[in-house]
């Protein structure tokens, strides 16, 4: 539905682009799809995709989160740990928020409910903690959102890193917090569910952690250390995504069949939102808008942080009915112009955009983390789901005043890599 929105808004939008520079649309239209087909580093995308999926089919996530669940037994909310823990790891592994919340749902909703965990915060930690695959790199969002920007896409997943582990702190601190107030809400596991020897899960545990650890820390640290681009490193960790699968015996020709149908759907999907918001964005400039919506907000002579704020809080609201993809396409290109004006550094701002589009799962009446839950964990209440929701959402809020008040969360590490 979203696709033909967008291509509808671009055809009216064409309209309005031949009435104000006639023929030359044609040729516009021509070069944003041309532009957008020869992008070398979208490459990286389908790629990054097929490595996901591969490393779900693994089996190697269940493995991890079984072994940290057990190891923990004994501590108040060790089932919340045990997600955020492999959310993390899931998240540096793929950045797809869907296969995310689906595949933590799965693992800790079972062990959750004969816990007696609660409903509420059980279902905001998975949601929430699936939500990182959208900032933690390798995203498929910060790979799509460089090029737009025009910043290297090695900046971005350096920027990225601390804080999507800040965010995952927060939400660790606030599950803490909410167990030491009230021990009902995350109970010990119950003898029965813990383990007879913990030999056999910190061998579980290397098992589980070092393989996909492993595969993310080289095909990332390859990208941060300049030896390969994010194209080359993609296609390294797909080919060790597949290898890991087949090495644990979880590689069959339906299951590849399915993966590449998937990636070939989500990549698919990418492209062609990339390609007409493209153009979407490119008549609009023509036009002048950004340059007109630019000098207004100049002119009323506000605070720049005041204006960022504004940007912000509109970002947060299209957040509520649209997803990051088109909010990326085509609305960042038209306040781009702006935060230049403004002076603040765009990689900073990337990722605050970033933080603030994980919003954009986890709020109403879209939601999609939340069908995706419900989808895997159907006794699960919707309205209770979205409940717990909504207190991680505050979290990311909260996350992202954090990182505009304190730049050097994101800016640190670039300028430690790469002195800029």
């Amino acid at each position: 539905m979203k696709i033909y929105l967008i291509w509808l808004i671009g055809v009216v939008l064409w309209n309005f682009g031949y009435l104000g520079f006639g023929k030359l649309v044609f040729y516009l239209m021509t070069l944003q799809f041309s532009m957008v087909m020869t992008e070398q580093t979208l490459a990286a995308v389908p790629l990054f995709v097929f490595m996901g999926i591969m490393m779900e089919q693994a089996g190697l996530m269940e493995r991890l989160f079984s072994a940290f669940q057990l190891m923990l037994a004994k501590v108040r909310g060790s089932l919340y740990y045990a997600v955020l823990f492999v959310s993390v790891i899931f998240a540096a592994a793929t950045g797809i928020v869907g296969a995310s919340v689906t595949i933590l749902g799965i693992m800790a909703a079972k062990s959750m409910n004969r816990s007696g965990y609660n409903v509420r915060l059980a279902a905001g930690t998975i949601t929430a903690g699936g939500t990182l695959g959208i900032l933690i790199p390798p995203s498929i969002m910060l790979v799509v959102m460089g090029p737009i920007m025009e910043i290297p896409v090695i900046d971005l997943f350096a920027a990225a890193i601390i804080p999507g582990i800040l965010l995952a702190s927060l939400y660790a601190a606030y599950t803490t917090i909410r167990c030491m107030m009230d021990p009902k809400l995350g109970p010990p596991l119950p003898e029965e569910m813990r383990a007879a020897s913990m030999k056999d899960v910190w061998i579980e545990f290397f098992l589980g952690l070092v393989p996909p650890a492993a595969l993310v820390f080289s095909a990332l640290g390859s990208i941060l250390l300049g030896f390969a681009t994010p194209t080359e490193a993609a296609g390294c960790g797909a080919m060790g995504a597949l290898l890991l699968s087949l090495a644990y015996k979880k590689l069959t020709l339906p299951k590849l069949q399915e993966a590449l149908v998937k990636t070939l759907e989500i990549s698919a999907l990418i492209m062609v939102l990339v390609a007409a918001s493209n153009f979407f964005g490119a008549v609009f400039a023509r036009l002048g808008t950004p340059m007109l919506l630019t000098e207004f907000l100049l002119s009323l002579e506000m605070n720049r942080y005041l204006i960022l704020a504004i940007v912000m809080g509109v970002i947060f609201l299209l957040g509520w009915p649209l997803e990051w993809v088109p909010i990326v396409m085509i609305i960042v290109p038209i306040i781009l112009p702006l935060i230049e004006a403004l002076g603040f550094n765009l990689t900073w701002f990337a990722i605050l955009v970033a933080v603030n589009l994980q919003t954009a799962w986890l709020s109403p009446p879209v939601a999609l983390s939340a069908y995706f839950l419900k989808g895997v964990v159907p006794e699960w209440d919707l309205k209770d789901i979205y409940l717990g929701m909504m207190q991680f959402m505050v979290l990311q809020i909260i996350g992202l005043i954090i990182i505009i008040i304190f730049p050097k969360i994101v800016l640190w590490l670039p300028t430690v890599l790469y002195g800029q």
